[in-house]
């Protein structure tokens, strides 16, 4: 099967890219290389579905897994993590409650944001 066009996260590009050099592949290559490592350890039987599952659903130990269990673990909380981070608008949250907030500008200059009434 021949290659197909995916979109992947800018971070993750950027970090294939910076991989790839020492690896002499390109960001691609990288990326493909990553995903067969995370599907062979995920289909590996050191690494156990279940009690991943349990623990990515705060049933189970993180410690009691095997280094391959918490890789597996690992990944998918950054995963979690960045999706919670990417869907964060805590602007809107504020203004919606009416709240002033402060930001830094890009030359570190401490602005403070009052919302309007006619955006909330």
């Amino acid at each position: 099967m021949g290659s197909m066009p995916t979109r992947v996260d800018g971070e993750l590009f950027q970090a294939a890219q910076m991989a790839a050099r020492t690896q002499s592949r390109s960001a691609a290559q990288q990326i493909d290389h990553w995903a067969r490592i995370g599907r062979e350890l995920e289909a590996s039987p050191r690494v156990t579905n279940q009690a991943v599952q349990l623990v990515l659903s705060g049933q189970g130990s993180y410690d009691a897994l095997s280094e391959e269990s918490q890789a597996v673990v690992r990944a998918d909380w950054e995963e979690r993590i960045a999706a919670n981070l990417a869907a964060l608008d805590l602007a809107a949250e504020l203004r919606a409650e009416g709240d002033p907030w402060t930001e830094a500008t890009a030359d570190g200059t401490s602005v403070v944001r009052t919302p309007r009434p006619d955006s909330a």
